[in-house]
């Protein structure tokens, strides 16, 4: 397909469609942790009404608030997949964002930067910066977005998945500027189709190649295989794969929560037969809708009302 650049216009009537109040750069001035990069992002319509991004070096943050007479103080940052080379941002975002907005909850949609060694110092850590920035961003503005800072979740498909892991388990150090001090820990994590192991047997080795190289030491393989990054602080986690998806192996998913339970943390974990990998907020090969498996969750962990 021809690649499409999107005009400022474009977007803004895109925006629209989505039903998002407002797209935001994730920083002020300069970048963090970035080179100059020549390459200008693209979006890429499908034929299935996603949308791809392609050569994103400019992260954003996309903003859905539900109406204020529905917000219940809860919040979720979205982390699209796509292999760390790509993000699914309507499939596995701008769609997700807008069903939470149904609930009450803000969403809040991360167009994190792909790792590139043109446009990044340290391209491993790149997402991650941009994911504790998003999470530092709402509860900054928690006032302003009728946001509870005690309810801000993390949640990520596939390779977003594996970033959302991320998060959930290196919040102890800051990879961004943060003088305030604000909690850059997600209060809870929802997990879809992830990855989340980068070692040999069971990892998705293109999201590995793509994060950290195509040569990395074991430490670093270890350092990002998040299920063993687990720790008794590690947030409350609701999973969904399905046992046939053959990109990333269901092994991931059942790794992390066996890692929970371990530190006897409260998780949820739905393994489909089918589905696959990729199959967005509807796995077609069954009645059952994981998202309302994810809402009676939510309930239950009292992040949404009954």
């Amino acid at each position: 397909m021809k690649k499409t650049t999107i005009t400022s216009l474009f977007l803004i009537c895109f925006m629209q469609y989505v039903n998002a109040q407002q797209t935001i750069p994730l920083y002020e001035g300069k970048i963090p942790n970035s080179k100059p990069y020549a390459i200008k992002e693209w979006w890429q319509p499908q034929s299935n009404g996603d949308t791809i991004v392609h050569y994103i070096s400019q992260p954003t943050l996309t903003i859905f608030l539900p109406e204020k007479s529905k917000a219940n103080g809860t919040a979720v940052v979205i982390c699209p997949g796509g292999g760390y080379w790509i993000t699914s941002i309507v499939k596995e975002g701008f769609a997700v964002a807008r069903k939470f907005n149904e609930w009450g909850i803000a969403a809040f949609v991360l167009n994190y930067r792909i790792p590139n060694d043109s446009s990044m110092v340290d391209k491993k850590i790149g997402p991650l910066q941009d994911a504790q920035r998003a999470i530092q961003l709402v509860r900054l503005h928690a006032n302003e977005w009728n946001i509870d800072v005690n309810k801000v979740g993390i949640m990520g498909f596939s390779a977003g998945g594996h970033l959302a892991s991320t998060a959930a388990t290196h919040f102890q150090h800051s990879y961004i500027n943060n003088t305030n001090n604000i909690n850059l820990r997600p209060d809870f994590a929802m997990l879809i189709y992830p990855v989340i192991s980068f070692q040999d047997n069971i990892g998705h080795i293109g999201s590995r190649d793509q994060l950290i190289g195509k040569n990395p030491s074991k430490e670093l393989i270890d350092s990002f295989s998040n299920e063993l990054q687990v720790t008794a602080e590690t947030p409350t986690t609701f999973l969904v794969q399905a046992t046939d998806d053959n990109v990333v192996p269901v092994m991931n998913s059942i790794s992390f929560y066996e890692a929970l339970l371990k530190y006897k943390i409260p998780a949820e974990m739905h393994i489909y037969n089918g589905g696959g990998h990729g199959f967005g907020m509807h796995n077609r090969t069954t009645k059952d809708e994981w998202m309302e498996r994810c809402k009676n969750w939510m309930q239950s962990m009292n992040l949404i009302g009954k």
